[in-house]
């Protein structure tokens, strides 16, 4: 299961009682632990949602005795209480023994929802069995459809060309996309399109990707530099990197001569091989990759 099936489960209060969230990137644990506290009515959550972390400070941190004493306590205003357990993967043999003897008979008024980093343990998982397990983990190439998720829980109909370019111009980081949706309200409109996401990552910049692509394209080492500068003064170099493979793909899907396609999957090559080491170096592979791109003989 997907962190879309969580923000289903979500909507339908969370109906199966206990859950076990999984999830590599602490950014989703944030982001799932958000979702269930909107469940409660504001005026309720001091009484009806309560979160507890297995990672406080050793005086501070909560015993499976007291999590359990809340989650058994009948919830006050009526309808269900939800309890939430941070970092779920510090619990030992003696927390999931009594975990076990809990679902043996749980309660009825009270969803227990522990969050787990990273990947489960066998004797975990034979603990947690009849727990709904959901992995919050998201591939980069279901990325668009989570940026259109997000949006849509905010009120935004994010058109999918406009999902795919602000993941091309971003980055596969879920928190700055996160920040680039909390932009996109601003905007005063509901349905946001790829000229808006345009508009919202360049501002008021002189340059974009484009401009460096023609720059390049022109063979004009001086102006491709100049436009470079200017840049990378406002983009990660992941993010930079991004926006040149959006708009190299964007050529290759146009009506091309087999000497110009050949030209684009050279060009690919070199993004790739920037892309491996941008994530260990920085910058300077996207100077490197600019320098190749202008001795790359011109398309045919």
């Amino acid at each position: 299961m997907s962190y879309k099936n969580l923000v289903d489960e979500v909507k339908k209060g969370l109906p199966s009682g206990n859950y076990l969230l999984a999830a590599s990137d602490r950014f989703l644990h944030a982001e799932a632990a958000e979702l269930v506290r909107g469940i409660v009515p504001p005026g309720e959550r001091d009484f009806n949602f309560h979160a507890f972390d297995l990672l406080s400070a050793e005086q501070e941190k909560p015993s499976f005795d007291q999590i359990l004493d809340v989650v058994n306590t009948v919830p006050f205003f009526g309808g269900r209480k939800y309890v939430l357990v941070e970092n779920f993967q510090k619990a030992v043999k003696k927390d999931l023994k009594k975990l076990e003897g809990y679902f043996q008979h749980p309660s009825e008024s009270t969803v227990l929802i522990l969050m787990h980093e990273g990947s489960l343990k066998k004797d975990v998982k034979e603990s947690l069995r009849g727990v709904k397990h959901i992995v919050l983990d998201i591939r980069e190439a279901d990325m668009p459809a989570w940026i259109r998720e997000k949006a849509g829980l905010k009120g935004l109909d994010l058109a999918r060309d406009a999902a795919d370019y602000l993941l091309a111009v971003i980055g596969p980081d879920l928190g700055m996309l996160s920040t680039e949706i909390e932009k996109m309200m601003l905007l005063g409109k509901t349905v946001i399109e790829e000229g808006d996401i345009r508009e919202i990552t360049e501002g008021k910049r002189t340059f974009g990707a484009f401009d460096l692509i023609n720059a390049i394209r022109s063979r004009d080492v001086e102006k491709t530099f100049r436009i470079y500068s200017v840049l990378r003064e406002t983009e990660e170099a992941y993010s930079l990197l991004g926006a040149l493979n959006w708009q190299y793909a964007q050529m290759m899907g146009e009506k091309k001569s087999p000497g110009e396609k050949d030209h684009l999957y050279n060009v690919f090559r070199l993004l790739n091989r920037a892309d491996m080491g941008i994530k260990t170096g920085g910058f300077y592979p996207l100077e490197l990759l600019l320098v190749r791109l202008l001795r790359l003989s011109a398309p045919r």
